[in-house]
């Protein structure tokens, strides 16, 4: 083992950050998960990783077998190794997180945008392993974008390119609190966005029965929704229909500006299925130029949510 090297790569998501010890195939060899924003601050989340990360690295023979730490984060600067201003985190400003992860464990680390670094886990272990033109749209808590041309990563002159969940989608639309902004697509087809949409359809529609009537506010989420829409309730896949709706029409956008072979949709609102595929579909089709019509995929990932994202994390460090 001591002659063997390994990465490290860690997936920081809006609710949960998901970390493993990754070899030089391609396998997670093992792997954890804690509460990103159940931590007062950036140096206490950084010890609660240190107390479960720290035993992992020794088990596999110490930082000198490790050849860095690859992070994807939301607002991830690759150049600078920082997170800047993340909407969905509650560590504001700028975090110096490459420097903070080198000092914590002695390894060399890199950062990028969480959903850029499930597109590289997607493009060299899932199915778009052949693509050199594609989309990968993470649709959790909020909603990112990997956006590979050419073979290559779009990350822009700033570091921060293919923000594709902050595109305004309706003009002086939906309040998204993190940000500012009104409209975005994360406001809509996020987990988030799509518990929004149930609670404003069930406010304003206070005759039409319902199966989601019978949970509260609090119980509300995707998955309640989910569930209802699976048992037949129509206001239940209305709220599919209105998601996808949303969704197919800005990935028409995103089409349009980089001729994709396809879009790979990933992340905890793509377990509905064909209730979000299927109006998503429909929705793109009927927004695209003639040349794009049926030229563009749109597949679900295939690859576990939590291995896609530590892949391509560590991936930037070998």
């Amino acid at each position: 083992m001591k002659d063997q090297k390994y990465a490290i790569g860690i997936d920081v998501g809006g609710t949960n950050t998901k970390f493993g010890i990754v070899d030089a195939k391609g396998k997670i060899l093992v792997q954890d998960r804690l509460p990103t924003n159940g931590s007062s601050s950036v140096d206490v989340f950084l010890d609660e990783l240190a107390e479960k990360l720290q035993p992992m690295i020794d088990q596999y023979g110490g930082a000198k077998n490790f050849v860095g730490i690859g992070m994807g984060a939301p607002n991830a600067n690759y150049y600078k190794g920082t997170i800047e201003y993340a909407a969905n985190l509650q560590w504001k400003g700028i975090i110096y997180m490459a420097d903070l992860l080198e000092k914590k464990f002695s390894i060399p680390a890199k950062l990028t945008n969480d959903a850029n670094a499930a597109a590289v886990g997607e493009q060299k272990y899932g199915v778009a392993k052949n693509m050199k033109n594609f989309i990968t749209i993470t649709l959790g808590t909020g909603v990112g974008s990997g956006i590979i041309i050419d073979g290559k990563i779009v990350i822009g002159h700033n570091g921060f390119a293919g923000e594709l969940g902050h595109v305004i989608v309706r003009h002086n639309g939906r309040l998204h609190k993190g940000t500012g902004l009104r409209g975005g697509l994360e406001s809509y087809t996020s987990a988030t966005g799509l518990r929004e949409t149930a609670i404003e359809l069930l406010q304003n529609n206070p005759e039409k029965p319902s199966l989601l009537r019978n949970y509260t506010i609090d119980e509300l989420t995707s998955e309640t929704v989910y569930i209802c829409a699976t048992q037949g309730d129509a206001l239940a896949n209305e709220i599919f229909e209105y998601t996808g709706q949303i969704l197919g029409e800005a990935l028409a956008t995103f089409v349009l500006f980089s001729a994709p072979e396809a879009i790979v949709l990933f992340g905890g609102l793509t377990k509905a299925g064909d209730l979000i595929m299927k109006p998503t579909k429909q929705a793109m089709e009927a927004n695209l130029l003639e040349v794009f019509k049926n030229q563009v995929k749109i597949i679900f990932s295939e690859l576990q949510e939590a291995d896609a994202a530590i892949l391509g994390a560590s991936a930037l460090v070998w």
